[in-house]
């Protein structure tokens, strides 16, 4: 009798614990599995439409790893798109639209957004033959302070580094600036100079110069209230544009890539990203904390939208800043609200990625063109006040500012006045005004970042040319 009880409670032990193991497993997938398939489906459908990379190649190398290995897709190039699902679950499509990259549907009908009408400018012809930056015409030899054979024994190890997991890290450009020149560049086999990488976070700064574009023509104020409409009249309209930019804005936004959160729902459950951000509740006071979010950049998108006007939108941010800095090869992708994706969308070549660098290092100057106000870097490289490790200006990442103390600097080697737009897998813009050496990273998965900055800045003189 004992016996046949014991069995009936462990069999009751037993059940109980598979109907929990299947409903955590159903509540994941709910969660997780719209993610899966939408970030698939997003990055398959850029990377071919825009990169025209082969579909098995973008698999092995991008999409391959755990769990995203659990989906399955078709590439559609009768209407440009990409279908993702997760065993024929969460079905996901991504469009591609000629001039405006890929869109992931949500909620909104695919014919909805398809009628969407953008008027964008042509790029101006590239000029091939008028020397770089304004061209494409690269020095035969670099300055004699440059150690070129240091240079090149960095730029080796950065093209054939490993992830922290032993694995390929994939660095596909590698590109070094001195005093404004191209002194060194390499690129993967089978990545070409002219093929667009993707920016990621790098976006974030992209977004914040054209906000400092509308504050220099006095178009926005930077401690005047974030003109949101979902926050007038409440608490969250105490949030200026200054906390948006420094990443203080107090809202309760996580940003973990690892699990379904806010950011994830975001970029992939959302069709409109700004206004998912802008109705989530305050966490704390506006100021008071500094919290990195996605979520805040594209708000700042969507600022850019309202202030400039539908008819302007579209075309903006290449007449305003793209286009005059030689960066012809950029695109920006939008949400299906037709909202350009600041926080983490961008497309452009390791060239124009360095010429934005440049503009910063330049004080925002062009070509004898002050396009950005003239304390517009300098605040931008200020660390914002609610930041205790002082890493994190107006959407640039900084290093410290301890000079004596290098330990306590993000990247020890490197001098304590760099700053840096930083995206995932490793993309990364880095201006080190101090020693005038701008290095542009792109790949698919992080490197070593100190390793490779000490390593390229024992090429070049501590005291400039």
């Amino acid at each position: 009798m004992a016996i046949r009880s014991r069995r009936k409670t462990i069999f009751r032990v037993l059940s109980v614990l598979l109907l929990l193991a299947l409903v955590g497993g159903t509540v994941y997938a709910w969660r997780a599995f719209p993610i899966i398939s939408g970030y698939f489906a997003k990055n398959m459908a850029s990377a071919v439409f825009l990169q025209h990379r082969d579909p098995a190649a973008i698999e092995r190398e991008d999409l391959s790893g755990f769990p995203f290995s659990m989906a399955s897709y078709t590439v559609d190039l009768r209407d440009s798109s990409v279908s993702a699902s997760v065993w024929g679950f969460a079905r996901h499509k991504a469009i591609y639209r000629k001039g405006l990259g890929c869109t992931l549907l949500n909620d909104l009908p695919e014919s909805a957004v398809r009628a969407q009408r953008f008027m964008l400018p042509s790029a101006p012809p590239r000029a091939d033959s008028l020397p770089w930056p304004l061209g494409e015409r690269v020095a035969d030899s670099i300055p004699t302070a440059v150690n070129a054979q240091r240079l090149q024994a960095a730029i080796d190890g950065a093209l054939s580094a490993t992830s922290s997991e032993g694995k390929p890290a994939l660095t596909r450009a590698f590109l070094v600036l001195y005093d404004g020149q191209i002194v060194g560049e390499r690129y993967a086999e089978g990545v070409t100079k002219e093929q667009v990488q993707i920016g990621w976070s790098m976006s974030k700064s992209l977004t914040g110069a054209l906000i400092g574009v509308l504050v220099k023509g006095g178009r926005l104020r930077l401690d005047a209230p974030a003109p949101v409409p979902e926050w007038k009249g409440t608490d969250k309209e105490k949030i200026t544009l200054r906390h948006l930019l420094q990443q203080s804005t107090g809202l309760d936004f996580e940003e973990d890539y690892s699990k379904p959160c806010e950011v994830t729902n975001m970029l992939f459950r959302s069709d409109d990203m700004a206004a998912f951000t802008a109705r989530r509740p305050l966490r704390e006071a506006p100021g008071s904390r500094f919290y990195y979010s996605s979520g805040n950049s594209n708000i700042l998108s969507r600022i850019i939208r309202h202030t400039v006007g539908e008819q302007d939108y579209a075309a903006f941010p290449y007449r305003a800043l793209f286009h005059r800095i030689g960066m012809y090869s950029a695109l920006l992708e939008p949400d299906a609200s037709g909202t350009y994706i600041g926080s983490s969308y961008s497309y452009a070549t390791p060239r124009d990625f360095a010429r934005f660098g440049l503009l910063y290092a330049n004080n925002g100057r062009w070509n004898g063109e002050q396009l950005l106000p003239d304390d517009w870097v300098a605040a931008s490289i200020q660390p914002g006040p609610a930041d205790p490790n002082k890493r994190y200006g107006c959407q640039f990442w900084l290093n410290g500012t301890k000079e004596d103390k290098p330990g306590e600097r993000h990247f020890p080697d490197a001098p304590p006045d760099l700053f840096y737009a930083k995206g995932f897998g490793g993309q990364g813009l880095y201006v080190i005004l101090s020693r005038k050496v701008i290095v542009v990273r792109m790949g698919q998965h992080p490197i070593d970042e100190n390793t490779f900055l000490k390593n390229v800045l024992a090429a070049f003189p501590k005291n400039g040319p």
